[in-house]
């Protein structure tokens, strides 16, 4: 991981630039070191991989971090300051550059590196809820439990699976070779039967088939949720509910969290955490 230091004014940033976005826009990439160096100390860090990126945070100091990437980026950033209970105490700021850029544009963040960059040096923090799920995920955005036919058991998940992931796998396979195996029912292609519970309030049982399931975080620390009923003949109107605590059961399911797809699950439960995390945003 490369570092280098410059300094102009007492404002100190940590500036970690994901590889994704130096292959994908290295000229993007360079408007903004320029831009942030201008503006700021700035110690810049050029992590090849996830455990250099989380490495560069866990050290940042007193130093603000700024990082430069795509959805996933962010997303790995306010992971990384969660898990080490570090969200509240800092403001983070993200130059959007790379393939996936809905979310960071859906919060609000300028397109522009040069806009970002000045977001970051000169813009305001907005404290934004939080959702946090039993094992401990976080999502910024949206979590989408979409048609099976989608998100079935032939989908492909949008993540790579990651090398430990596939030396897990191994292991796994490995371990229960000796045991006959047990397959897991997944739900087939369409619509999932599943139960919706909001703050221990059933919105949809299992006896009602659906075509999706939405959860977003909104105003006041609460989770604003909708459920797609199947509709026969007429359209169905969707159902809505908000609460603080919202449970999925049924069949085994995959979901997508903000850019990561997830699963398969039988059960999983998300909590509202509200102001959890801060992003500079322009004035």
């Amino acid at each position: 991981m490369a570092e280098v230091a410059t300094s102009a004014t007492p404002d100190q940033l940590l500036v970690v630039i994901d590889p994704v976005a130096r292959r994908t826009d290295g000229e993007s990439v360079r408007i903004a070191k320029d831009v942030l160096g201008a503006g700021a100390r700035m110690k810049l860090c050029l992590p090849e991989g996830p455990e250099e990126f989380a490495r560069a945070l866990r050290r940042r100091g007193a130093r603000r971090p700024v990082v430069v990437g795509d959805d996933r980026t962010l997303l790995r950033a306010v992971t990384v300051l969660h898990r080490q209970r570090e969200l509240a105490a800092c403001a983070l700021s993200v130059v959007p550059v790379g393939p996936e850029l809905d979310l960071v544009r859906s919060l609000g963040v300028p397109a522009g590196a040069v806009a970002a960059a000045r977001a970051a040096l000169d813009g305001t923090e907005r404290r934004m809820d939080l959702l946090v799920d039993d094992s401990d995920g976080v999502v910024l955005g949206t979590v989408g439990i979409p048609p099976l036919d989608d998100a079935g058991p032939e989908a492909s998940p949008a993540v790579p699976a990651r090398p430990w992931r596939r030396t897990c796998r191994s292991l796994v396979r490995t371990l229960t070779a000796a045991r006959p195996a047990r397959p897991v029912p997944l739900a087939g292609p369409g619509p999932s039967r599943l139960r919706v519970e909001v703050d221990g309030q059933t919105l949809v049982d299992l006896d009602q088939p659906v075509a999706g399931v939405s959860l977003t975080p909104g105003d006041a620390g609460l989770a604003e949720v909708v459920v797609r009923p199947v509709s026969v003949g007429a359209e169905a109107s969707p159902l809505t509910a908000a609460g603080r605590t919202v449970t999925v059961s049924g069949a085994h399911f995959r979901y997508r969290a903000d850019a990561v797809v997830s699963g398969p699950v039988g059960t999983r439960t998300w909590v509202v955490r509200e102001g959890a995390w801060g992003l500079r945003l322009p004035d």
